[in-house]
């Protein structure tokens, strides 16, 4: 398909925090994969270009997914009843030991690839395992399916076969996009060593500066956990001793922003001196409500990153979160921020819902530049979603029926249409 085009229909975009833009039956202009912004009608600098003509339906930029762990696919809605280094042991690391071999690997990332294919998220974050040709076929079945992922070989985990580091090195050559995830103190136990608890500063200190750079001197973005979960905090102050915070194990390597391109994940317990460093530094919280609920982790204080200007944005985490829905992150992230409101802090007021698309969309995709929005000059990522298969017996505002179809659930079965960089996917 032509990557220059004109879509009609209901536009509905989040430009800034809490400001939802809807346009009926306006137009929505891609020109080369780029959007050329949203109009009443089409200019005529545009009108020899291909009109999609959506009628009715919703046009909403794609969803943006900071953190989900691609190898957790296969057993997403299971062992829910754990706490999270539980959870981690007992489910978590038998699945990803599987990956070691690459039939099976094979098997469970076709399934995670088509269906996060299918979904709302056009851009995504993406954990894989320490095994090097696992993560080479995660590699690949994205990049044919030209989802904007960005994916990378985990660096820790329950087992790091020889050679993982050099399958890392081979990939990068060949131009690979890569997440740089850091890597544990050898030989500690699986729980401990998924986590960020000690990072090997044999491996890290022979980085050559600047946050993400990894030992071959590449600059890498950085994603990883950060203060998910009150045991997993008390076994950092553990096993590094000499880090101020959890933040502050990372920093000493040069793992912990500076650039803006360092992701943690959860952030549920940082301190005063840890979010002013990540402030400082520019790392990005992915929040991930979902998660949270579901290992007994608890509720990012998601308004008070939002006041201090903290780089936010949401992930779905699965499989500590239930599934790849992105829509679920943001009615999740409302939902806590009520029950955060509610019972800890009274001054936290819980997010809205503009908000919240906000952080799944412009918020989140300013991770990978100018993404997550309609405005000139943005990557053409888009979702055409049909809301119809859940009829209402009254009209309902164009702002009504967005807002219900994601507390609905209709990205699952409703997308009619989805684009990233201007090239259809679905």
């Amino acid at each position: 398909m032509d990557r220059s085009f004109v879509i009609k229909g209901n536009i509905c975009l989040t430009p800034r925090v809490g400001e939802l833009v809807i346009l009926e039956n306006g137009y929505l202009v891609c020109e080369n994969g780029v959007c050329r912004s949203v109009f009443d009608e089409v200019p005529a600098r545009y009108a020899g270009l291909e009109v999609i003509d959506c009628g009715n339906k919703l046009v909403l930029p794609g969803m943006v997914d900071l953190h989900i762990h691609a190898p957790q696919y296969a057993y997403r809605g299971t062992g829910m009843d754990y706490e999270l280094l539980e959870w981690l042991e007992r489910v978590a690391f038998p699945e990803e030991s599987r990956y070691a071999d690459a039939a099976y690997a094979l098997r469970a990332y076709t399934q995670f690839a088509d269906r996060l294919k299918a979904s709302a998220t056009t851009r995504a974050v993406i954990f894989g395992t320490v095994h090097a040709a696992a993560t080479m076929i995660l590699i690949g079945l994205h990049g044919k399916q030209r989802p904007g992922e960005l994916c990378g070989q985990d660096q820790h985990g329950p087992e790091r076969p020889a050679g993982a580091d050099r399958g890392s090195r081979r990939r990068r050559r060949r131009g690979h996009p890569q997440v740089y995830q850091g890597e544990p103190a050898a030989g500690l136990p699986a729980h401990q060593a998924h986590r960020h608890a000690s990072v090997r500063a044999r491996l890290h200190r022979r980085a050559d500066g600047g946050a993400g750079r990894d030992p071959q001197g590449y600059d890498l973005p950085v994603q990883s956990h950060l203060s998910e979960n009150p045991d997993e905090v008390r076994l950092v102050a553990e096993l590094a001793p000499e880090a101020a915070f959890c933040g502050d194990a990372y920093d000493r390597y040069g793992l912990f922003g500076r650039d803006g391109n360092t992701v943690m994940a959860h952030c549920i317990y940082s301190t005063p001196p840890e979010v002013e460093r990540m402030k400082r530094n520019g790392v990005w919280v992915a929040h991930c409500p979902s998660s949270n609920m579901n290992v007994a982790s608890g509720i990012a204080p998601i308004r008070r990153y939002m006041d201090e200007g903290l780089r936010i944005a949401l992930g779905s985490d699965v499989a500590g979160g239930t599934m790849e829905s992105m829509f679920r992150a943001v009615t999740d992230a409302i939902q806590v921020s009520k029950l955060y409101w509610r019972y800890l802090d009274s001054d936290a007021r819980p997010l809205s819902f503009p908000e919240a698309l906000y952080l799944a969309t412009k918020g989140g995709g300013a991770f990978f530049g100018n993404v997550g929005s309609f405005e000139a000059g943005y990557a053409f990522d888009a979702l055409v979603l049909d809301d119809s298969a859940e009829p209402t017996p009254r009209p309902l505002p164009v702002s009504s029926r967005l807002e219900r179809a994601f507390y609905l659930g209709l990205d699952r079965g409703g997308i009619a249409m989805k684009f990233v960089d201007g090239e259809r996917i679905v």
